[in-house]
């Protein structure tokens, strides 16, 4: 069972999953049809861009993630050859299919070049800052697909999962704290320290909670939108237990799974109750 869940983690296919589930969120919560397409281009372009990553970040991984880094270097490039003809794939069908932009299917080529070859990780909170940026235009690119951009519900949830990312991309800085201190990079770990870290960050994530129940208190959200709490408690649940010893399958499966988790919740209750 952990063989497959390490396929999952360092093969990007669950981080895809992730960001997929993102967008099934946001599909359901606006009312939008759940629609195959949208849901393949969030996939590909995760998988091409973290991919990239997987190999600009090598020789950081093979200090702080070995495993990772051996899978990289014997399956990475299968992998990244997959992640390109899926992003390929879902442009050319886009073009074909003369889908209103299209273009904007590019972005994911500056962002995987930004990110990796930037240096925007030497910057303290901007890579953060910039994981949380890059999840949040999912919601926005749903609601341009489906021309609700200008939604409240859509401008809400990009909010929303880009204040959640940054904070777990706080929290995925822990495991790296010796590597990255080798590395010269500043990080919230590195300059606040572990405790410091997760006390920030639970604090951050009890005010997003807080913020959400106010919204739907003033009638500004619909009282659907609570569900969104679920993901809160979960990531309270596991910011106590992020120390550098924990293993990529708790950074990789459980800090991840933050959005897989509530994609689940949601459609549970758009099933059952809604």
């Amino acid at each position: 069972m952990t063989g497959w869940l390490r396929l999952l983690v360092h093969a990007n296919l669950f981080i895809s999953l992730a960001t997929v589930s993102v967008a099934v969120t946001t599909m359901v919560l606006v009312g939008l049809s759940l629609e195959f397409f949208p849901l393949f281009v969030v996939f590909a372009a995760t998988m091409f861009v973290y991919t990239v990553n997987r190999f600009t970040d090598l020789e950081e991984d093979e200090r702080n993630v070995p495993r990772r880094a051996a899978f990289t270097r014997r399956y990475g490039r299968f992998w990244l050859a997959l992640g390109i003809v899926l992003y390929l794939g879902a442009i050319a069908t886009a073009v074909g299919l003369d889908l209103p932009g299209a273009l904007y299917l590019l972005l994911p080529v500056p962002v995987a070049l930004l990110y990796s070859l930037g240096g925007l990780k030497r910057i303290f909170l901007v890579k953060n800052c910039f994981v949380g940026l890059a999840w949040g235009v999912i919601p926005l690119g749903v609601g341009y697909y489906y021309g609700q951009l200008a939604d409240l519900s859509v401008l809400f949830l990009a909010g929303y999962v880009t204040v959640m990312i940054t904070i777990a991309a706080v929290i995925f800085d822990v495991k790296d704290v010796a590597g990255d201190r080798a590395e010269g990079i500043a990080t919230v770990p590195n300059r606040l320290g572990l405790r410091s870290t997760r006390r920030l960050s639970q604090a951050a994530n009890v005010v997003v909670a807080t913020g959400v129940i106010g919204l739907v208190w003033t009638d500004v959200l619909t009282g659907e939108f609570l569900v969104v709490l679920a993901m809160n408690g979960y990531v309270a649940g596991y910011i106590p237990f992020a120390t550098p010893d924990r293993g990529p399958l708790f950074y990789g499966f459980v800090v991840d799974g933050e959005h897989v988790f509530l994609a689940g919740v949601v459609l549970a209750l758009e099933w059952l109750v809604w």
